[in-house]
């Protein structure tokens, strides 16, 4: 073989990743898509030099495929919202732990489980109409299936995730006999069938149709924000409640992710997940969506945040409360709460 012909051969091994260093890359898979989180991945690349291929879905599309994929999936990192999701997705075999001293020290331990942690956090709020409804009526979850409040109600779907969550937190309180009873107690007290979103529930409560909704905090915080009319008139009729401010805390829920367990590029996972925990990107990934960090060195101006002000936040352990999703949704399928 001549000399040129081996520097050809070489070039073109080099060119297809089959000689010299792997190229430095980063897959994916995320059901999180706002717009500050194009700048969270460009900063990443430009601090690490490691290119992200991001490929956005829906969770159930995301950890169908990535189930699918099985072995041979390029997916690194799978991030996605809510608590009940991403222990969905640990039971069905998608993590592995992270060995990290940095998000060990950096993400609370109530805050991480065995194998995946969260990145921001939002609180499950009450929200009510202050002309037909008193404050001491709703200080609590509980308070919600108080009779008191029959015909009330606006809440969506009970096996939405959001709902989900919080059903499995209380069961963590107060066990299932009592939850169940409490669902058929917020069930009773429905002003309506469940529909819609979060958004939804505010907007009915604000035009009178129910006196009383349960949402996530940054639904809240959007339409605080919103300089439309409609959102600043609804705003106004609204009255926010942190519950349970005396007892246990008010329900905090997360968006998180973790080491896919067949990653190609585990290095570079544990030091995209370890980037996540930065001051800098906990700004970026919590006012994408108008969360709060979980490092509390990070700093984040959002002036509805500011507004809503400090609570007193159910710090019960991820791990203890999450894996009580799937009891949550049979609570709520007895209890009659679609």
């Amino acid at each position: 073989m001549t000399t040129s012909f081996l520097r050809t051969l070489a070039a073109a091994l080099l060119a297809t990743g089959a000689l010299g260093a792997q190229a430095q890359v980063l897959n994916l898979y995320t059901a999180r898509h706002y717009q500050t989180d194009e700048a969270l991945y460009a900063n990443f690349t430009k601090e690490t030099g490691i290119k992200i291929n991001r490929i956005e879905g829906k969770e159930d599309e995301l950890l169908e495929r990535i189930k699918n994929e099985g072995a041979s999936s390029p997916a690194d990192v799978f991030i996605t919202v809510d608590a009940s999701r991403l222990e969905i997705a640990d039971k069905a075999g998608v993590f592995a732990p992270v060995q990290s001293k940095l998000l060990d020290a950096r993400v609370p331990a109530h805050l991480r489980t065995a194998n995946w942690l969260a990145f921001s956090t939002r609180a499950r709020v009450i929200v009510y109409n202050a002309k037909t409804i008193k404050p001491e009526w709703v200080q609590t979850y509980e308070d919600l299936a108080d009779p008191r409040l029959k015909g009330q109600i606006c809440v969506r779907s009970g096996s939405h995730p959001y709902n989900l969550s919080l059903g499995a937190a209380l069961i963590a309180h107060h066990g299932e006999a009592k939850t169940e009873e409490w669902a058929k107690g917020v069930v009773a007290n429905l002003a309506r069938a469940p529909k819609g979103g979060d958004t939804d529930q505010l907007r009915a409560v604000a035009a009178g149709e129910c006196g009383v909704a349960i949402s996530n905090s940054y639904y809240v915080a959007r339409l605080m924000r919103s300089t439309k009319p409609e959102d600043v008139k609804d705003m106004a009729a609204l009255t926010v409640v942190w519950p349970n401010q005396k007892t246990w805390g008010t329900h905090v829920n997360v968006s998180g992710g973790g080491l896919v367990k067949t990653s190609p590029n585990k290095a570079n996972a544990v030091k995209f997940l370890e980037y996540l925990a930065s001051d800098s990107a906990q700004t970026y990934f919590a006012d994408g969506n108008n969360e709060w960090p979980v490092v509390k060195s990070a700093s984040v101006k959002n002036p509805a945040l500011d507004k809503l002000g400090p609570f007193k936040a159910d710090e019960t352990p991820l791990a203890k409360w999450a894996p009580n999703t799937a009891a949550a949704q049979k609570v709520f399928d007895r209890a009659g709460w679609r």
